[in-house]
């Protein structure tokens, strides 16, 4: 299928590498989505693993997006960055997952591997020095993924997506089909629900 009706020189994402890429793949190329999986994967695998919590599903329904996109690659319109699309069918893929099997639930000791090593669940500090100040930064890492897991849907979306995703407002905006205002009030309303869940925990 052609891509020539994407020729409009004022669309802004026309100039977006992957976005170009995309389109590339639409026509056939099958070199471009190979190099479109190199970029994302990890990225897609880290959300999702955020998301559900367990690393063998978050591996499973991994591959699941890039079927869909490898399967459906039309399906996507140059109105959005190519990441927002990706990220949309990633937490489509992770709620229906998790209203299927009802489980939330974090292992603290799983890495979940990529295709450039494995993936630390767990964020130590590169500047402690006294062990038991790092236990202390792991055990409050673990808490607040553990408080994230049981926020709200578009309220544990937008904080996955802006605090570990960065991702601005607007891409936030897109990719929950909520307006800019909406997403900066879940974020309001999760930092609020963060600190009763932790306070007994953390000291802000």
């Amino acid at each position: 299928m052609s891509c020539l009706h994407y020729s409009d020189s004022s669309n802004p994402y026309l100039s977006d590498p992957d976005v170009l890429l995309m389109l590339e793949f639409q026509k056939g190329d099958r070199a471009a989505f190979d190099k479109l999986m190199v970029k994302f994967y990890p990225r897609v695998l880290n959300f999702i693993y955020r998301f559900v919590g367990r690393r063998e599903i978050a591996e499973d329904l991994t591959q699941d997006v890039f079927l869909k996109v490898f399967n459906q690659p039309q399906q996507y319109q140059p109105q959005a960055k190519l990441q927002t699309w990706l990220f949309t069918i990633a937490r489509n893929v992770s709620l229906n997952e998790l209203r299927k099997n009802k489980f939330i639930g974090f292992s603290l000791n799983q890495t979940a591997p990529t295709q450039e090593g494995e993936l630390q669940t767990q964020i130590s500090d590169p500047h402690a020095v006294n062990p038991s100040h790092a236990i202390l930064q792991q055990e409050k890492v673990s808490l607040i993924k553990q408080a994230i897991a049981q926020l709200p849907e578009n309220q544990r979306t937008a904080v996955i997506l802006r605090r570990y995703e960065d991702f601005s407002y607007e891409e936030i905006a897109k990719t929950l089909n909520v307006s800019v205002k909406a997403v900066k009030s879940l974020l309001s309303r999760a930092k609020e629900n963060l600190k009763k869940q932790l306070k007994d925990f953390i000291k802000y």
